[in-house]
């Protein structure tokens, strides 16, 4: 299997690896179907951008690394309810909320890494919801890493999970993190750190964020490991940038915009390459990513041509040289 741009699906030789959804959830074509041009073209009208598809080239890759697609979709629709329920001013849907995170950081610790199912592979209407998952996914992911215990595991989850609800009451883009923090610190059952992710995930280090130009050891660190899930997701679902590149931004801001140690933990969590990337060695063979095993960053290779398998961590002098899109 492979995840790829839209607009790069191949009707002769591509199927469906993963099913696709509607703006309710519903499976609107399965794995193992192939897509008429006609339903590209209304997937395209809906929002949808990225594909997982499988080739005679990327046959046999899995990623059990990623979170199975019915419990990530059971996991935005709880978030998209407890936004719905927030801008009706009505009561948190708080004990699904805490059992989509208790599920979350289960899923998270019983792997040694996770692959996020980038949030332009919904509809324009979950977007948003796919993309506060994702946030949090990792958010837990880099925590792990930071040896957090469970409490705070959770409390970190939650709020990564409502880091944007503040959405729901201000269209203006400086606005929704105060006007978040300000509705979550109303809830009782919510940890007060929690709402200072919303409140804080778009501040920086040099003063240079919003909406308080917070610097230094002013902002906490919960938030910060949130802002840098945030950037990374944001980036990965735009239609420009590749994981390794969305990577090599985020290590730009070490001490700059992000504390040293989030971004550590954050290079500590995200592989640079997804499994069914196909890549142009430092050797000019052409290869397709397999899978991790010794390295995060150096993948395990299997060649085009041969089928033989190569591990990069075991054979330094050989690189990825290019990023075969086609």
């Amino acid at each position: 299997m492979q995840f790829i741009d839209i607009s790069q699906y191949d009707h002769e030789k591509m199927q469906l690896a993963r099913p696709i959804y509607d703006r309710m959830r519903r499976v609107l074509l399965a794995a193992g179907r192939t897509i008429h041009p006609k339903i590209l073209d209304r997937l395209i009208e809906m929002g949808i951008s990225t594909l997982i598809v499988e080739d005679a080239e990327s046959e046999g890759i899995t990623v059990e690394e990623m979170l199975d697609m019915p419990t990530w979709m059971d996991i935005i629709a709880v978030v998209q309810k407890a936004y719905e329920l927030a801008e009706k001013k009505q009561e948190l849907n708080l004990v699904e909320l805490q059992k989509a995170v208790a599920t979350m950081i289960k899923e998270v610790n019983i792997r040694k890494v996770i692959y996020l199912i980038p949030s332009s592979y919904v509809t324009d209407q979950l977007k948003d919801y796919a993309h506060s998952v994702n946030v949090a996914l990792l958010s837990i992911q880099m925590a792990k890493k930071l040896s957090y215990n469970q409490l705070q595991l959770r409390d970190l989850a939650l709020g990564a999970l409502l880091h944007d609800i503040g959405k729901v009451f201000t269209k203006e883009e400086s606005e929704h993190p105060k006007k978040g923090f300000e509705w979550i610190r109303t809830k009782r059952e919510i940890s007060l750190l929690s709402a200072h992710i919303a409140y804080q995930h778009h501040e920086l280090l040099n003063g240079k964020g919003y909406p308080r130009g917070l610097s230094g050891d002013e902002i906490l660190e919960y938030p910060q490991i949130c802002a840098v899930a945030n950037v990374y997701e944001r980036l990965i679902s735009s239609r420009e940038t590749l994981p390794h590149e969305a990577m090599e931004i985020i290590m730009t801001k070490h001490e700059v915009e992000y504390k040293g140690k989030i971004i550590e933990a954050f290079i500590n969590s995200v592989p640079s390459y997804l499994p069914g990337t196909k890549v142009l060695l430092s050797n000019d063979k052409r290869a397709i990513i397999v899978g991790i095993k010794a390295s995060l960053h150096r993948p395990v290779i299997r060649y085009l041509d041969n089928d033989e398998e190569i591990d990069l961590a075991a054979n330094p002098s050989l690189i990825i040289k290019e990023i075969l899109v086609k």
